[in-house]
């Protein structure tokens, strides 16, 4: 029972690699890559049932005892955030089908995704810092072909800086690794974190801490290490960008959150406080973004960025309402992201442009569209009962508890430019007069507007539903706050 933990890397590697035999085949490649979905949903969703039945499960490879062996740890955060990546790899890949062209079908679009996914279950999951490179390098490697798939000139020319930004981070995070490996000798997480508050916070841990802060900070776009980002995650296609922005920048935040509140605890004094310093101004940097653009796609990815703000600004309150908060978030940013993304995506296909200045009166063409558009948005810009309000609330409560009253105040106003930056979007697409647009036929309309509307639905539900999933919540933010539950449950396996 405890391997179960192992089915949502498995299931989506398997995936992939049968995927790889018939790459021109698209309705074969379209069947595997959904019953592959669908079943690393279905052991989700099991796997979390089990951590929230039995308590955190942990399985060493090899029959090796912790910490000697490879140990994979799921708990509730890494359970739910398993979950949530699968779900919404499942409605992008079934947008996809009409949005994304056979020719990128037919070059490894569906095999690049699924190693992609595998990565991501995978650096959520492990409870070793050494997996979690390789399982970073495994997500990366997928996403360098995502990037580039279609060859087009744009994709290329950002291509290259994404791909040189993410080898010089590896390298850093491995010579990271080297260094806190040299310092307490070993590379699992729980046991690493009993040997630091052993031996105490010296100065070359605090100088550790700082670097994986930048370095997962590179990955998840924290200021000042987010210029690469709005260029890279906008010249892709929209169901790659859709993956892009709900996933990969969470797989950094998540990194930065185990380090903070995991491996080196011990010294909030420095650590802690640079991070929040680090969140508030990726907050204001992201707020600026969002409003300096007419480019649809541009108006949501530096949200991307003031998201990532707001959920690290969580954690470095290292109380039990900023982490449940950040949490709570972390998970709604994922599935808002994924659905505006791909709200863009339907918008785009309708007007031929992804210029606000060339859109008008989508309201009277396509009303769902426009009403299913101002429900992401409210949720976006958290506005209750909708998902975004719940983490957000519980975030600047923290704030308010750890005396940072500037800080809720920025977060508070942050919802207010976002709530701008969405509802300009809203007013230019789908108020005023009608423009000449590109048009779809209404079979292509329909194939990529449900998967985007249900998948607003499950946002919907996710603030609705706020008192069913609080259990989750709270006892992700509780292993969080006390680090002793997670190690006690990976080293005594």
């Amino acid at each position: 029972m405890i391997n179960l933990l192992l089915f949502p890397v498995l299931i989506p590697f398997l995936t992939a690699m049968i995927l790889m035999f018939f790459p021109k085949k698209v309705h074969a490649q379209r069947t595997v890559v959904i019953i592959g979905l669908a079943g690393s949903v279905a052991a989700a969703v099991w796997l979390l049932a089990t951590v929230m039945t039995d308590g955190i499960q942990a399985v060493t490879l090899g029959s090796w005892p912790a910490p000697f062996g490879i140990t994979m740890v799921s708990d509730p955060l890494s359970a739910g955030l398993v979950l949530t990546s699968n779900l919404i790899t499942l409605f992008i890949a079934w947008y996809s089908f009409r949005s994304i062209g056979e020719g990128r079908e037919r070059h490894f679009y569906y095999p690049a995704m699924m190693f992609m996914l595998t990565g991501i279950n995978g650096a959520f999951t492990t409870g070793d810092i050494f997996n979690m490179f390789v399982f970073f390098e495994v997500l990366l490697m997928a996403s360098y072909v995502l990037i580039v798939l279609g060859g087009e000139k744009r994709q290329l020319r950002e291509s290259i800086k994404y791909i040189l930004v993410n080898v010089i981070s590896s390298a850093f995070f491995v010579t990271t690794v080297a260094m806190l490996y040299s310092v307490t000798g070993t590379l699992n997480m729980a046991d690493i974190s009993a040997k630091v508050s052993e031996i105490g916070q010296s100065g070359i841990l605090t100088v550790i801490a700082v670097m994986l802060i930048l370095v997962f900070g590179l990955k998840g776009a924290i200021f000042p290490l987010y210029f690469w980002l709005p260029g890279s995650y906008a010249a892709p296609p929209v169901p790659v960008l859709a993956l892009f922005g709900a996933l990969l920048t969470k797989v950094g935040v998540y990194s930065i959150t185990r380090t903070v509140t995991l491996l080196l605890p011990n010294d909030p004094g420095f650590t802690h406080e640079l991070l929040m310093v680090l969140a508030v101004l990726t907050i204001i940097a992201g707020c600026i973004g969002a409003l300096a653009y007419f480019d649809l796609k541009q108006i949501i990815i530096y949200n991307i960025i003031i998201a990532v703000g707001v959920i690290l600004f969580g954690v470095a309150q290292m109380n039990s309402a900023g982490l449940e908060g950040a949490v709570f978030y972390l998970i709604h940013d994922m599935l808002i992201k994924a659905a505006l993304f791909m709200l863009i995506g339907v918008i785009i296909a309708v007007t031929g442009t992804s210029n606000l200045r060339e859109m008008g009166g989508l309201m009277k063409t396509h009303p769902g569209l426009a009403w299913t558009w101002l429900i992401a948005a409210f949720g976006l810009a958290g506005i209750p009962p909708l998902s975004g309000f719940f983490g957000k609330l519980l975030i600047v409560e923290g704030a308010f508890e750890a005396d940072n009253l500037w800080g809720g105040v920025i977060i508070l106003a942050s919802s207010l430019v976002v709530l701008l930056s969405v509802i300009r979007i809203f007013i230019h697409a789908f108020w005023g007069e009608p423009q000449p647009i590109a048009g779809v036929s209404a079979k292509v309309y329909r194939s990529l507007f449900i998967p985007a509307a249900l998948l607003t639905a499950v946002t919907v539900f996710y603030g609705v539903g706020t008192e069913w999933l609080r259990p989750v919540m709270t006892d992700a933010a509780e292993i969080l706050h006390e680090p002793s539950i997670y190690i006690d449950a990976v080293l005594k396996e």
